[in-house]
């Protein structure tokens, strides 16, 4: 099948002539009923390959293209003895070999002997006898007669016909071909082609005289007696026509239409990499099957770190690209050139692909190539805005002074939009007299056009111009548009404008939108009050229901000169294509000028030859002034005879700031709305309405006023009425809501649906002023008509408080929450975080410089993530949770982001803004958890983001690597009230952590309540509360028990706890559940029972509920049956009495129950020794704890301090003093750094529980498994930290998850050369048939070389060995990091049969019964023994082992 890679053995023979072989790179493609192969480099470990005389057999591994039609032969023409005469090539399919193809040839490939030729064609068949003849064409070219019509290039071409081309061939011959008015006459040799279809001809603009004027071709078939004309008539050269010096022709003389591709061309940044030669590049389609032909791109410079931008149009859609060729000619002083990479975008598909290379293209460099085949790197693949190529010509008119050197402007409008401003740059040549200059432009879908904006920006005498018409072309589909003008753009000519809209023409436009000039006529009218006038360049910009005008300077004033005074009515023409009814205006002012400040008074707008009744006037009354008013300098107009509350919508925001230490805040505050109709701009809050003074102040509330476009809609039922119930409109309502003279208007709703006008709000400050941060308590909107929204904060915007963020989105929360909370003691805002927690999602993200030198930053650094349904916008980095000098060499740094629901995570965009005094940086990863999705997701990156290293980019978008994404149980938000005591000394400043429990022993992790020291100094002060809001795993719906306690830490440590409060929102969102969990003790050494750790259990639990009706329901009731809180457990320790088996370290215990687990306790005091775990001797602890049920398992261990810290435990013994059950677990090992195993921690199960877990594993292990032994991996290059595994395929789609190869410890890499073993577990899948290998790196460095895997199954009695050879890596080879290998490619080696047995070694049950020795097996059958096996040692005291037994292994297999 197509796709499938399989391998071809080529065998080369080389012709018993004189001087025969060859010193050149030989290449290969393949041609067959499938596809083509990419051009394949045969390479030798011999030094006498391609030598007279010889046969040469190369294994070539690449797509399956089917039966094999032709193969195109080659060299690079480098060497000292290039030339190379070829007897015959046979191909053979080795999956098949059967089907095994002769290809004589019995000619040079040299471009002094025979014709020259070094690439040749040739045509196979499975007969050697019965081989088809070539064809023949004869190729005339015509070359024109005008003036400098000849030239000295080399010219090429290249025919295309229904099955296949001819490859690229020079024509040359003995004669002086492509002078003035001449026909020259060459004969290819080629398979037969079909029926030609196009031709491509070009030159590569060699010698002094290398423009040339091709009249036509003609081409004659021979072999099917067919003669094709392609009439040409145009220039091939830089400086004629449109520049070109190729071009594809179709038969009948047309000019194909093509498709532009951009190509980047990146030249490495190492000495010597720049280069003279020509540079060519051939761009192949998705299967092979089409190709660009060879395309010479001139203009480039390709000297060092440079990057070379071409616009390369080519008659055929190859996006997306499955590789790039890339080469030179070799000729000039320095011809190697070292390539970095290829960028190759195609507008009409809008994909970006990289093709990396990084190797020198030089014959005396690396592997001597000069031409290479690139592969493209899939995870830096983009995908943009599709746009179609178009040709636009701009006919500048035939009249005196008609031309311009400005630089020229223009935008399109459809009836789908309109396209962004498009620059055309102005060169010496263009927009000359009389002249038709074209350019290749790219717009995306607008629909039908029906106008044109055309304009330049320069008003100085010399820059006017006279435009006669623009034309605009599809390139595709040939729809055509015509926009005429025939007037000048300039301050000195007809109305002495510089912008023109034209309406479109032609049969597209005439039905659809017809358009007609109209001048309006604009009135600006300045207040009278002090000041009001300005010096400032006005602006305007009128919005109708067809479209708008676009900015439009206010320059020439038809009736005054000193426009905008204080009181004057200025008038201006703005001419524009018709805009139906002016529904608005923008007007404004760039704030330049001595006096910039502006009071308008209104804008009056009529169409030109209208009467004044038809005029329709805009009223503002309001300052555009940085200074004054909202400090707004641009404002949106609307009509007078409609409400501007019914068009432009009053938002009242109320924000008020927390009342708590430090809260004010000196910066700017800015805020972002966001409906459902649309989004507000990010406007500054600057002048308040209450006029405060000093704005965001520590538990002030400041009041502003958003006037801006309606942004949603409420879709309510409900009446208006006034105290006599007359019903009112809506639009009398805004009039009473304006100027609250109607008291007595009461607002009734009716069956509200329940949709969110505004969905959420951006809020955030500058970060600028000596006190920047602030405690935002909440923000309130209040909405004419709509009513109020509701958005509790409580959260520091700062970048050394909480997480950092300067910048938070809130959402909305239900009134009846904030009433209920409004009489609840002031405490209202503080209990509606959950709700915003809720709604929104926390991503941790953790960033790794690389460990490259200068691989660090100052620069700012900022990251945006895209989701499914939105993104987050751009979020800056700015405050590291792990360093405080972030971004440096080798270092990773973890941040906060907060977001409501943008989605499932796609993508991620990361940047910085090149400020700062080292600003290029290496950024290894990028990894994102998100808790409440159950995701961490890494995106791998390892490249520059640096202006001078890489392709220059500061910014990349980086895609997740699927196999390295985590997925777990989703966390959920608690709220968490901590109460402290009001009496002496009951505040602490230690580090105060909780742990949550549920039923059947689930808990969440250990979670600290403070983010860092601050905190924990500010909260926990006698008789406070504190709130917190945390992310922890669902531990379901009932909380049976809480841990809380502290690190011991602090000046003053000890704590007495009133009682905790968590609150959780109920499945639904439309309410909550609040637990107490009452305690009333001392957490503190020197006082109660010296506990610093307390374990509680739920007295009541308080339930809240949003009835349909709006209200809340509240219910209390006690809990239930509580797990017995006061269980006392009475714990022995013995250590062993052998030499130096006491510690003298800290030693912790925590004990498991089927009902949960103590938590780590530290065994602080002995009650039987002052001098504890001494050896011989039994110490005694107590610990208070909740009812843990049954005991099963403990886990202990010590910190390896202090001078003696080895210790030999022989076990502990726990009584429960509630039940009087006593539980053993046995140990007899050490916990040492130095002995044994080294571990210092220890498992150890209760002995009854221990047997029963090990059966159960054993049953199931015995009925799913199969064992891999050994697996050889022999690796020619680094890995880095990537990960390695298997997949064993079987029939019928059976195989293995994921086995993956984790090297020993010690190990971080498979470092180059080496082997590596390893035994992993799988699924028996019967009998093998394929096997996949491959890593999960992603990054440009996660390179991998696999020269061979061997695979043993011992159960089985089999071994195979494949060899791959192939590279796994983004950037290598194909660009795939996995590999599927076939069995039928492998190598199978019966080895003796084992059979698996599983020996379980149980240890007697008394004193000193154990052994630290090692033990031996030999296993006796009637037919022979096996030899002697040593029993690895495992953790627990009763140990299972799995043994195979038959085939002896010897370590000198590998």
């Amino acid at each position: 099948m197509l796709g499938l890679a399989i391998v071809y053995e080529v065998v080369t023979v080389t012709g018993d002539v004189r001087g025969a072989g060859t010193d050149a790179n030989v290449f290969v493609t393949l041609f067959g009923e499938l596809g083509i192969t990419p051009k394949t480099h045969l390479t030798s470990k011999s030094s006498t390959a391609f030598e007279r005389s010889k046969t040469d057999v190369f294994r070539v591994k690449t797509n399956n293209v089917g039966q094999i039609k032709k193969i195109r032969i080659e060299h690079d023409n480098t060497g000292l003895n290039a030339g190379w005469f070829l007897d015959r090539v046979i191909v053979t399919d080795m999956n098949r070999p059967h089907l095994r193809f002769y290809f004589p040839c019995n000619n040079w490939l040299s471009k002094e002997d025979g014709d020259g030729l070094y690439v040749r064609d040739l045509i196979g068949s499975l007969n050697p006898m019965d081989v088809p003849k070539i064809n023949k064409y004869v190729v005339r070219v015509f070359t024109g007669e005008v003036s400098g019509s000849g030239t000295d290039a080399d010219v090429f071409i290249n025919i295309f016909g229904e099955k296949g081309d001819t490859g690229v061939r020079k024509l040359d011959n003995d004669k002086d071909n492509f002078e003035k008015g001449a026909e020259d006459k060459f004969t290819l040799d080629a398979p037969n082609l079909g029926r030609l279809r196009k031709i491509n001809i070009g030159h590569n603009n060699k010698g002094g005289s290398a423009g040339w004027f091709l009249a036509k071709v003609i081409i004659e078939d021979i072999g099917n007696k067919c003669v094709y004309q392609f009439p040409v008539g145009r220039w091939f050269a830089l400086d004629e026509d449109d520049g070109k010096i190729q071009r594809d022709i179709l038969v009948g003389g047309t000019e194909a239409t093509g498709i532009v591709y951009n190509v980047a061309v990146v030249t490495g940044d190492i000495r010597g990499a720049g280069t003279n030669s020509k540079i060519h590049v051939i761009l192949h389609g998705s299967k092979g099957l089409k190709n660009s032909g060879k395309i010479f791109l001139e203009g480039g410079e390709f000297e060092r770190a440079r990057t070379d931008l071409f616009n390369v149009e080519i008659a055929a859609l190859l996006s997306p690209l499955s590789r790039v060729t890339i080469g030179h000619d070799n000729c000039g002083v320095s011809s190697g050139w070292f390539c970095e990479k290829v960028v190759v975008y195609c507008p009409f598909t809008g994909i970006e692909q990289t093709f990396p290379c990084g190797k020198w293209l030089d014959e005396d460099e690396g592997d001597g190539l000069i031409e290479r085949e690139l592969y493209e790197m899939v995870s830096l693949r983009q995908k943009r805005l599709k746009k179609s190529p178009w040709s636009l010509w701009i006919w500048t008119s035939d009249i005196k002074n008609a031309g311009t050197d400005a630089t020229i402007f223009f935008q399109i409008y459809g009836d789908k939009g309109k396209s962004d401003e498009m620059k055309l740059d102005n060169n010496s040549d263009n927009f000359e007299t009389g002249q038709t200059d074209k350019f290749m432009i790219e717009l995306p879908d607008l629909g039908t056009f029906y106008k044109l904006r055309i304009w330049h920006e320069k008003r100085n005498p010399f820059a006017g111009w006279h435009l006669n018409k623009v034309t605009l072309l599809k390139t595709l589909t040939k729809e055509k548009y015509s926009f005429n003008c025939g007037r000048w753009l300039d301050i000195n000519e007809d109305d002495n404008e510089i912008v023109r809209e034209l309406p479109a023409e032609g049969s597209l436009v005439t039905e659809v939108m017809p358009g007609e000039m109209i001048k309006y006529r604009v009135t600006v009218c300045t207040g009278t009050v002090s000041g009001s006038g300005t010096d400032a360049n006005v602006f305007v910009c009128l919005i109708g229901d067809q479209g708008d005008t676009g900015e439009r300077v206010l320059y020439n004033c038809i009736n005054t000169v000193n426009k905008f005074e204080k009181g004057n009515a200025d008038e201006f023409f703005v001419e524009a294509v018709t805009l139906k009814q002016v529904r608005r205006v923008r007007i404004g002012h760039d704030g330049k000028g001595g006096s910039s400040g502006w009071y308008l008074a209104k804008v009056i707008v009529r169409e030109e030859g209208q009467p004044e009744s038809e005029a329709v006037e805009f009223p503002c009354y309001r300052w555009l002034d940085k200074n004054e008013d909202d400090g707004q300098i641009v404002r949106e107009l609307v009509p007078a005879g409609e409400s501007p509350m019914l068009k432009n919508v009053s938002y009242h925001i109320s924000v008020k700031t927390g009342d708590i230490p430090g809260a004010s805040s000196d910066s700017k505050v800015f805020i972002k709305l966001y409906g459902e109709k649309a989004d507000s701009s990010k406007e500054p809050l600057l002048v308040s309405d209450n006029d405060l003074g000093n704005y965001f102040e520590r538990g002030r509330v400041d009041e502003f006023t958003l006037d801006t476009m309606d942004i949603g809609k409420v879709r309510t039922n409900c009446r208006w009425l006034c105290t006599s119930c007359k019903c009112l409109s809506s639009e009398s309502i805004l009039l009473y809501w304006q100027s609250s003279a109607h008291a007595g208007i009461k607002i009734i709703y009716t069956n509200t649906v329940e949709e969110q006008v505004i969905n959420r709000i951006l809020i955030g400050h500058d970060n600028v002023g000596l006190r920047s941060g602030w405690f935002l308590a909440s923000v309130q909107i209040t909405v004419p008509v709509q009513g109020r929204y509701y958005f509790p904060c409580q959260r520091w915007l700062a970048v050394e408080e909480d997480d950092g963020q300067i910048v938070r989105e809130l959402v909305p929360v239900d009134e009846a929450f904030v009433k209920k909370d409004s009489e609840n003691d002031g405490q209202s805002l503080a209990t509606l975080g959950l709700e915003q927690k809720a709604k929104s999602t926390t991503y941790t993200v953790k960033v790794k410089t690389g460990d490259k030198k200068n691989a660090g930053t100052d620069a700012n650094v900022f990251i945006t993530l895209y989701g499914s349904k939105d993104d987050t916008g751009i979020v800056s980095l700015k405050a590291s949770k792990i360093n405080k000098n972030k971004f440096e060499r080798g270092k990773v740094d973890e941040f906060t982001v907060e977001s409501v629901d943008i989605g499932d995570l796609k993508k991620i965009k990361i940047g910085h803004d090149n400020k700062g005094n080292s600003t290029g940086w290496f950024l290894e990863w990028v990894e994102i958890d998100a808790p409440s999705l159950g995701q961490c997701l890494k995106f791998p990156c390892g490249r520059w983001l640096d202006k001078s290293e890489d392709d220059g980019a500061v910014e990349r978008i980086i895609f997740p690597a699927e196999l390295q994404t985590t997925e777990y149980i989703p966390f959920v938000p608690y709220e968490i009230t901590v109460y402290t005591s009001d009496i002496f000394g009951a505040g602490t400043d230690a580090d105060v952590f909780i742990v949550l429990y549920g039923s059947d022993g689930i808990c969440t992790q250990q979670k600290s309540l403070c983010l860092n020291k601050r905190e924990q100094r500010m909260y926990f002060e006698r008789n406070s509360v504190n709130q917190f809001i945390v992310e922890l795993e669902d531990v379901g719906d009932i909380i049976e028990k809480i841990r809380i306690g502290h690190k011991g830490g602090g000046l003053n440590s000890g704590w007495h706890l009133d009682r905790v409060t968590i609150r959780r929102l109920l499945p639904n969102g439309k309410g909550s559940e609040t637990v107490t969990f009452p305690c009333e003790r001392w957490l503190a050494k020197s006082e109660d029972d010296g506990e610093i750790v307390r374990e509680l259990v739920p007295s009541d639990i308080f339930t809240e509920k949003l009835m349909k009706d709006g209200t809340l329901k509240q219910i209390e009731e006690e809990v239930e049956d509580p797990l017995e809180g006061n269980t006392i457990l009475g714990i022995s320790v013995f250590t062993g009495d052998i030499y130096g088996a006491g510690t003298d370290a800290n030693v912790f215990l925590n004990i498991y129950g089927d009902l949960g687990d103590t938590g780590e306790r530290k065994l602080s005091k002995s009650e039987t020794n002052f001098n504890k775990f001494e050896r011989g001797q039994e110490d005694t602890f107590t610990i208070q704890a909740v009812d843990l049920g049954i005991l099963y398992k403990i886990k202990i261990r010590h910190d390896n301090s202090m001078f003696s810290p080895d210790w030999f435990l022989e076990k502990v013994e726990i009584l429960d003093e509630t039940t009087e059950e006593s539980f053993v677990f046995l140990c007899e090992r050490w916990l040492s750094k130095k002995k044994e195993d080294k571990k210092i921690e220890r498992t150890l199960y209760e002995q009854v529980r221990l047997q029963l877990k090990a059966f159960w594993e054993l049953s199931l292990s015995q009925e799913n498994t199969v064992k891999t032994v050994y697996k050889k991996i022999l690796s020619l290059l680094k890995i880095t930290d990537s990960r390695v595994f298997i997949i064993i395929m079987g029939p019928q789609q059976v195989q293995t998850e994921r086995l993956w190869l984790d090297l020993p410890e010690g190990k971080d890499e498979f470092a180059d050369g080496s082997v590596e073993k390893f035994s992993v577990w799988g699924l028996d899948v019967g009998e093998i048939k394929k096997v996949e290998v491959g890593h999960d790196g992603a990054t440009p460095e996660s390179c991998w070389l696999v020269e061979e895997l061997t695979i043993v199954v011992p159960t089985k009695g089999v071994m195979y060995n494949f060899v791959c050879k192939c590279w796994l890596a983004r950037d290598k080879g194909d660009g795939l990091t996995s590999r599927i290998l076939n069995i039928l490619d492998a190598d199978c080696v019966n080895v003796g049969l084992k059979i698996l047995y599983e020996v379980t070694v149980v240890t007697g049950d008394i004193e000193s019964g154990g052994t630290d020795a090692g033990i031996f097996m030999t296993v006796f059958g009637s037919n022979g023994n096996t030899e002697e096996m040593q029993l690895e040692k495992n953790g627990d005291r009763y140990n299972n082992f799995v043994i195979f037994v038959g085939y002896k292994w010897s370590d000198n297999r590998f």
